[in-house]
């Protein structure tokens, strides 16, 4: 659920203390816990579609590692409203489109199959409603001739991790201002 971004080192003002995933064979798990990093998995699958008994779950872990900011990565799972207002204003979010085009699944296909020139990604507030939030940040990736939905998710996956950390900087030190990266 909150995810260690690998460039996270010398003075940027965030640091991680929990690494978590509703996935318990997601790699970032592996990787988190060789750092030294707490980490959780919650599988969601054991809830048979409880979302509120998961996040009750999920809600208790995030309470005993206390974080400040909780970034969400990869993670696939619908929050419904309780949970996301408890964390409003302290949770973000990284979408593989250039928000608000292609918001939920499949996003590069769709921006493919729609003819578009560029695609690329946004990290932007969580609110209930699904990748909707205020955008802290974009990244553009040009779409180029020949691209598959497999291509281009490679490079935008690339800008994602360049954007996640500059964004995440700035909004622990207070700068909502929209980052754009080329």
């Amino acid at each position: 659920m909150i995810k260690l971004v690998e460039s996270m080192v010398g003075d940027h003002p965030a640091r991680p203390v929990l690494v978590g995933s509703n996935d318990p064979e997601a790699g970032g798990l592996a990787k988190a816990a060789a750092l030294g990093v707490p980490v959780m998995a919650v599988d969601h699958r054991p809830f048979k579609g409880d979302r509120p008994a998961f996040e009750a779950v999920l809600q208790a872990r995030l309470e005993e590692a206390a974080p400040d900011v909780i970034c969400l990565a990869g993670f696939m799972r619908v929050l419904t409203e309780g949970f996301v207002r408890r964390w409003e204003g302290r949770m973000l979010n990284i979408h593989p489109s250039l928000l608000p085009k292609y918001k939920g699944l499949h996003t590069h296909a769709r921006a493919l199959e729609a003819g578009e020139t560029e695609a690329g990604c946004s990290v932007h507030l969580v609110t209930p409603a699904l990748d909707d939030g205020p955008i802290l940040g974009q990244a553009v990736v040009p779409i180029l001739e020949g691209d598959t939905p497999d291509t281009l998710a490679a490079r935008v996956l690339v800008q994602e991790h360049r954007l996640y950390p500059a964004v995440l900087e700035r909004f622990v030190r207070g700068n909502l201002t929209p980052l754009q990266l080329s």
